[in-house]
């Protein structure tokens, strides 16, 4: 019971902070926070999908592949995780009235606070959602820390979407996943109470 509710605390937590990140700092500047919304752009350009609808389609497809290699309840902590952050980021941005503030600030924070409130999901093997789940995986199975390809999946999206759509704050972006991978690999590589690698047990 205790490992269930110490999990559960972190998992809002890490929700929580990865929402506020989103909400408060990144996309009041339309800064994008992932490969997913990239590729619901790209969806919404090619085929006229609503980007919620492609945002949703593009989560539940990685969640599906993530059910495959990393369990079920793999399936049922990300959900868990993406409804606290799809909340925090509501209630951020519609209930705490906050004046925009400088770009590259504003940047600096969310980027920082994203990847840390990734890192505490990722480091209790619990995904963000999107290209996180994909990211998750290869983290499992190569045994390694999961910013690098959580990164480098990303900058292949959002160069796949600049080239399509527009060059609009591409660097912003790129500047963003780059702290916010990082701060990934700090939170997933700090030391507790015991050693800790990505090497997961299986459940």
């Amino acid at each position: 019971m205790n490992r269930f509710l110490r999990k559960n605390g972190l998992v809002i937590a890490g929700g929580t902070i990865q929402g506020l990140g989103m909400g408060l700092f990144l996309f009041p500047h339309a800064i994008p926070s992932g490969g997913a919304g990239g590729l619901a752009v790209l969806l919404n350009h090619f085929f006229h999908i609503h980007m919620g609808f492609g945002l949703w389609l593009m989560n539940f497809s990685m969640l599906v592949v993530g059910i495959k290699y990393l369990g079920n309840r793999f399936a049922i902590w990300t959900m868990l995780a993406i409804s606290v952050t799809s909340y925090a980021i509501y209630i951020f941005q519609n209930l705490i009235p906050t004046p925009l503030g400088n770009v590259w600030i504003d940047l600096l924070i969310g980027s920082v606070l994203l990847g840390t409130g990734v890192g505490i999901l990722m480091r209790e093997r619990v995904s963000n959602g999107g290209v996180g789940v994909i990211a998750l995986v290869i983290a499992t199975h190569k045994n390694i820390l999961p910013g690098k390809p959580l990164f480098w999946i990303n900058f292949c999206i959002f160069l796949l979407t600049a080239f399509i759509i527009s060059w609009e704050i591409l660097i912003q972006a790129f500047i963003s996943q780059w702290i916010s991978t990082k701060m990934v690999d700090v939170i997933c590589g700090l030391n507790f109470s015991q050693s800790y690698t990505l090497g997961w047990r299986k459940k």
